[in-house]
This record gives structure tokens, C-alpha cells and sequence, in this order.
């Protein structure tokens, strides 16, 4: 058995945060989603559960960070290719997030990100084949 990656995050507007994703071309497991969850889908092994505040409230004792004034986590996920990169960074802030960096080019890897409608940041990065060989 693989080992599967549940990231939560909460956020405060869960229809919004499942709009905002849809957008991007995320898909999400009904059988978890509810009023106040849901399991975006990142791979075969990879989800996020975007829970309301309250609902991960019920999972620590300690405060929900504001996300746009610390950060709590830094999400990174690999991509096909740099226009992808590119263009799902371009999605996300027409979509309503943001972005807090240039791109970094670094030769054989390609980076940018951005921060979604909670300020949750999320990395992208693309490496060239040939830097692995």
C-alpha cells in the first residue's frame, strides 16, 4: 500500500474555495465533500481537505492562523512544463488570488506560485528532465 498526503487547510468561504479550485482544474471526491469539508483531488495519492473554520477547529487546540498575515504552510507541486506553470498562475489571479513573487528561473528549474482566496500559498515548480539524470 502507497502512502497517501492529506493536507488541511482551513478556509473561510468553502463554496468560494471550491469555485476558485474548480477554476484551476481541480476535481473533488463527493463522498467527503459536504457543508463543511471537501477532498480536492492533486493526485492519485495527494489531497487537500479544505475544511470551514469550524470543522478544523474540531481537529487542534490551537488557533487557525490568518494566512494572509503568517505563514503556516508552503504547498509546492510539481508541473509538466513551465507554460503550465505559467499558466495556471495566471488562472489563479484572474480567479481572485494573488501572487507574492516573480517567477524563478533558476535554468534546469522553473518556479512561481500564488496565493489563493485564503492566502495559502502555493508553490510551482518544474524541472527540467535532464537536471535529475
Amino acid at each position: 500500500m502507497s502512502t497517501q498526503i492529506f493536507v488541511n487547510l482551513p478556509v473561510k468561504n468553502l463554496k468560494q474555495s471550491i469555485e476558485f479550485f474548480t477554476q484551476l482544474g481541480f476535481q473533488f471526491n463527493p463522498e467527503f465533500t459536504d457543508e463543511t469539508a471537501t477532498c480536492m483531488i492533486v493526485s492519485e495519492n495527494i489531497f487537500v481537505m479544505l475544511l470551514t473554520h469550524e470543522k478544523f477547529k474540531t481537529f487542534t487546540p490551537n488557533a487557525i492562523c490568518d494566512a494572509t498575515q503568517s505563514t503556516e504552510v508552503l504547498v509546492c507541486l510539481s508541473a509538466q512544463s513551465r507554460a503550465k506553470i505559467d499558466e495556471m498562475v495566471r488562472q489563479a489571479v484572474a480567479f481572485g488570488g494573488t501572487t507574492y513573487k516573480e517567477p524563478q528561473d533558476h535554468g534546469f528549474m522553473y518556479g512561481h506560485g500564488f496565493q489563493d482566496l485564503d492566502g495559502h500559498i502555493w508553490e510551482l515548480v518544474y524541472m527540467e528532465p535532464s537536471a535529475s539524470d
